[in-house]
């Protein structure tokens, strides 16, 4: 014989409030996570520089180049 206990009224509750306890967990946890998100990028917006950064931009120019010694020409008369 296998004996099935119904849900009492008090077990129902129970698990309707463990429920709303979790999902009131998790959402303020993602709000938690958020306003930390929100603060950190405004931590390093705010942050100083690093310093006097100087940037130099030059143009190298290329070096003459020497006539070859010797120049040849190759004719193919088959592709």
């Amino acid at each position: 014989m296998i004996l099935i206990d119904r849900p009492t009224r008090k077990s129902r509750r129970r698990g309707r409030r463990q429920t709303i306890t979790r999902v009131l967990l998790v959402v303020v946890l993602l709000a938690l996570a958020f306003v930390l998100g929100i603060a950190f990028s405004r931590a390093l917006d705010d942050a100083p520089g690093s310093g006097d950064v100087v940037t130099t931009v030059r143009t190298l120019t290329p070096l003459p180049l020497d006539a070859p010694a010797r120049t040849m020409t190759v004719t193919v008369t088959e592709p």
